[in-house]
């Protein structure tokens, strides 16, 4: 691949990193011409993948946090397959939880190099839909907790954090009427959260489905049912069992999943936030090529690269 087919896609916010620009420096004054397109405002990254498409660009890198990757892999899913770049990630943001799970360096010169050097993996991606995402989606508590469970806590407690704050808001969040329906399943009643992975982990490194894959054709589905307190002892539990559906705690996978509440609820894709009375989300096999250090764990066809 021609090095002058890379371009980044930059967050705005992180324009005068001075990490950001060194690694650009190093790497041109080694030959590789890189160019790089800055963000102003929401929907820029989304124009920029289509205009480096049809500028013939075979390979960009999403420059920023969880939302600029989610406004990117949208662009990318937006053209057709045959004209879409390959894309690689120069995690930025605060959480960087798709990035962690897949292995990708946090050093902006590292990060790069995996960036230009890197071999091409096929990748899942979900449509929510009209809206794609490509790591966790997220409805009731589950949605909040990204920002109320307390940094102290999270450092105290390690991953254990969200399962604290997850009980915690659930003795006091609402819980909403609604209905689960997939191949053969069929949930009716009231839930507290909801989440549909892709990826494994989010809300800054709290894991959400250890078992998941990003290149299966499989949604790791979690469902956390309204409970009494006087069963908070099995809540905690079920909460642990990563690899069993439980009572109040549903866990499984499937290829696709509608939600239907009974009201409309807020979820957030990629932490994106999205509305609609009704959301199918379907996974899209191997719908897009990321570059992926070699071992990825989240990989479980860690050997078909392209």
């Amino acid at each position: 691949m021609g090095y002058s087919m890379i371009r980044i896609i930059l967050n705005g916010k992180k324009v005068a990193d001075e990490d950001v620009r060194y690694a650009v420096s190093v790497l041109r004054e080694e030959g590789i011409d890189i160019e790089v397109r800055v963000t102003w405002e929401h929907g820029d990254a989304q124009r920029m993948v289509a205009e480096a498409s049809d500028e013939g660009i075979t390979r960009i890198i999403a420059a920023g946090g969880d939302g600029t990757l989610n406004e990117v892999v949208n662009g990318l899913a937006l053209l057709p397959k045959e004209k879409r770049p390959q894309l690689a990630i120069l995690p930025l943001g605060t959480a960087n939880d798709f990035a962690t799970a897949c292995r990708i360096p946090f050093s902006p010169l590292e990060a790069l190099r995996l960036a230009v050097e890197g071999e091409a993996y096929p990748v899942d991606i979900v449509k929510a839909n009209d809206r794609y995402f490509i790591n966790v989606a997220s409805s009731g508590f589950g949605a909040q907790i990204v920002a109320d469970t307390p940094a102290s806590l999270k450092n105290f407690l390690g991953g254990g954090a969200y399962t604290l704050s997850a009980v915690i808001m659930t003795l006091n969040y609402s819980s909403h009427e609604g209905r689960l329906i997939a191949d053969d399943i069929d949930i009716e009643g009231k839930s507290i959260a909801g989440v549909i992975c892709n990826g494994r982990q989010a809300g800054g490194g709290q894991m959400l489905a250890p078992f998941a894959y990003i290149d299966d054709g499989m949604l790791d589905i979690v469902v956390f049912m309204e409970f009494p307190i006087t069963d908070l002892g099995q809540v905690i539990a079920e909460m642990f069992d990563y690899e069993h559906s439980g009572t109040y705690i549903k866990r499984f996978q499937k290829r696709w999943v509608e939600s239907i509440p009974q009201q409309k609820r807020s979820v957030n894709l990629d932490g994106e936030p999205y509305e609609a009375d009704r959301i199918r989300f379907e996974v899209l096999h191997k719908e897009i090529d990321l570059i992926l250090p070699k071992g990825c764990p989240v990989l479980k066809n860690s050997g078909s690269g392209s």
